[in-house]
């Protein structure tokens, strides 16, 4: 059964309730990030993990501001994903990811032109699982 849209305005205008599930989706999010690391190899683990890398990021916004619209969380999430990606044409992340594994996990450290598409793809995932809650 389909709940109705009162049910789902509900849903959204509870920021505790909100905050819950995003933190909830987050821990989803970086276990199958973790599941793709250990089962799947090449393109597939790495544009996986680019788009739930997004995918992350917008649950994030969710728990931080529950209130937030589901379109601007995503671009939110995009617009970090994207910068942090263009970041990377930049020497910053590659010096950062020598000394912090932390860093290397976050920032990355070389700039590859196909992950913005797939930031897209994580973003747009997220949305559209929001929009249809």
């Amino acid at each position: 059964m389909v709940p109705s849209s009162r049910a789902r305005v509900a849903v959204r205008d509870d920021p505790g309730r909100t905050r819950s599930a995003a933190a909830v989706s987050a821990v989803l999010v970086v276990g199958a990030g973790l599941a793709l690391r250990a089962l799947a190899a090449g393109e597939v683990a790495k544009y996986g993990g680019d788009a739930l890398y997004t995918l992350l990021l917008f649950a994030l916004v969710f728990a931080a501001a529950p209130r937030t619209a589901p379109a601007k969380a995503a671009a939110l999430a995009l617009a970090v994903s994207w910068g942090v990606e263009f970041l990377q044409l930049s020497d910053v992340p590659a010096h950062l990811a020598r000394e912090s594994t932390a860093a290397r996990l976050v920032l990355g450290s070389t700039f590859n032109a196909p992950d913005l598409f797939w930031y897209a793809v994580g973003a747009a995932t997220g949305w559209l699982a929001v929009r249809r809650a």
